[in-house]
């Protein structure tokens, strides 16, 4: 018992490392981007379009590797994808080391980076559920949001670190770190054998868009849910470290253990959530109705509040708010699918939380320039308006919690 108990933790381990790779390819970023800005000579808008290439490029990918990791297996997708995100960080380290003029090369590693992205983390969500069942699962998934936001709170504290040394020293973390994840995923993952051949493509794509006409009213305001949780947060991670260092003068090590912090709650809230929600549905729904809400109330909040610990102190409202609805999301779209098309079901979550990234830096650049109280109340209606529409279209049975949206089974003929 205990040796397959073991046994079973370092498979989560190895999960767990999947999307703690995945996250440090932006928010390891975030504390350097004011030094890449002066050395390369560069706009806001530029050193923005980093993260923003990134994540387009993730966001393009992630559904053709989700169905991939469908037809073939999720393993034989995420060692390439580990392999790929590990180049992608040496050839930007490279170009910003040797050559005159990097930026265009930073973007084109970015862009093979996001590539490598597309097929972590989403297929990861996928391989849980394939793995894991019933309040295991949400236990597990929970895990990955953790170390997802575990990611997060690690990353901008390596960036500051390794910026010490050179702001291009981040590029070159890239593929240590992904090194250790492919040996873990090499070693512990063991897929099962007998999967059901997949469907012809045709079959597939007809199989998917009976899914969603079926179920996708609910899931497209979880997938918004998923997107609000990530454009928010990255916006305010590249507000907080433009004003930290702008502002107040903050950089180095110190900036990113503030930065740090936000996200430490926001991990810290994922892992008790994906804890203690098991297979209740009704859970999942409260929980995200009172994030988002939490959300809402803490971006009303900092419109009065500009010295920065009560700022971080209500900024931490939202964290917690956070934490309490991106488990959820995880579990009820996991678990929406049956087992042959969850790779891409998961993977398109995985795509629009992407989105979510790419665009919030850029937008944040242009609400910072517009108006510091009009991007706090923006930010307050509109995680408002999707808290609303969640209460609204999420729908699920009696005080059991038993799932009114069960898996969708086919027969393949």
């Amino acid at each position: 018992m205990a040796a397959k108990k073991k046994g079973k933790g370092l498979v989560i381990l190895a999960i767990g490392s999947i999307p703690l790779i995945m996250t440090l390819g932006n928010s390891m970023l975030i504390p350097i981007l004011p030094q890449m800005k002066k050395a390369l000579n560069i706009s806001q808008l530029q050193v923005s379009l980093t993260i923003t290439v990134f994540s387009i490029a993730a966001a393009i990918f992630i559904p053709i590797l989700g169905y991939l990791s469908d037809r073939f297996s999720r393993k034989v997708v995420i060692l390439p994808a580990l392999i790929m995100y590990g180049v992608g960080g040496l050839l930007a380290g490279l170009a910003s080391s040797f050559f005159s003029n990097p930026y265009i090369w930073i973007l084109i590693g970015r862009i093979l980076q996001g590539i490598g992205a597309a097929g972590t983390a989403p297929v990861a969500m996928a391989l849980t559920g394939d793995l894991f069942k019933g309040g295991e699962r949400s236990r597990v998934l929970g895990i990955v949001e953790a170390s997802n936001g575990l990611g997060k709170v690690l990353s901008p504290i390596l960036g500051s670190l390794l910026g010490i040394i050179a702001w291009f020293a981040v590029f070159y973390g890239f593929p240590a770190i992904c090194f250790l994840s492919i040996i873990l995923v090499a070693l512990f993952i063991k897929e099962k054998k007998n999967r059901q051949v997949p469907p012809p493509f045709g079959k597939y794509v007809r199989g998917l868009l009976s899914v969603f006409k079926k179920e996708g009213r609910w899931l497209f305001i979880t997938y918004l849910a998923g997107f609000t949780c990530l454009f928010t947060l990255f916006g305010i991670l590249f507000y907080l470290s433009d004003i930290l260092e702008k502002d107040y003068g903050i950089n180095g090590v110190v900036k990113g253990l503030i930065l740090a912090i936000p996200l430490l709650i926001m991990g810290t809230s994922s892992y008790f959530t994906g804890a203690k929600i098991g297979k209740n549905m009704v859970a999942m729904k409260r929980l995200t109705v009172i994030g988002f809400m939490l959300m809402t109330i803490s971006y009303s909040g900092l419109i009065f509040f500009k010295s920065i610990v009560p700022f971080l102190f209500v900024l931490a409202i939202s964290s917690i708010g956070t934490g309490f609805v991106l488990p959820c999301i995880n579990s009820l779209i996991t678990g929406s699918v049956g087992k042959e098309r969850r790779g891409f079901v998961t993977s398109l979550y995985g795509s629009v939380r992407f989105l979510g990234v790419a665009i919030g830096p850029p937008i944040f650049t242009r609400l910072m320039e517009w108006s510091r109280l009009g991007m706090f109340l923006s930010l307050a209606i509109f995680t408002l308006i999707v808290g609303l529409l969640c209460w609204m279209f999420i729908h699920v049975k009696g005080k059991d919690g038993k799932e009114k949206h069960q898996p969708i089974k086919y027969n393949y003929v």
